[in-house]
């Protein structure tokens, strides 16, 4: 297993367990999953944090911190949407 396959599985346990104690579930559908995990190693791998994949890293460090996964925004999401933006965490309904 590469460096980049660890950081996915260490990525997904982190979700799920994130979900689990917030009360939240993923999102059943595996390959929105997948996506989602991929683009935040991703942005590990190019910006060091855990940036969300559906937002956009300005540079500005205090403005970047709100988007780290799970973002400032994903509690307003859920209780609004039924999810985050990224379709990633769902409200269990």
């Amino acid at each position: 297993m590469d460096e980049h396959e660890k950081l996915i599985e260490k990525l997904y346990g982190l979700a799920v367990k994130y979900a689990e104690r917030k009360g939240y579930k993923l999102n059943p559908d595996k390959e929105t999953v997948d996506s989602v995990i991929e683009g935040v190693a991703e942005n590990i791998e190019e910006y060091g944090k855990r940036y969300c994949p559906c937002r956009f890293v300005s540079g500005d460090p205090e403005e970047d911190k709100k988007i780290i996964c799970p973002c400032i925004y994903i509690e307003d999401e859920i209780e609004n949407d039924g999810m985050c933006h990224c379709e990633l965490f769902f409200r269990i309904d």
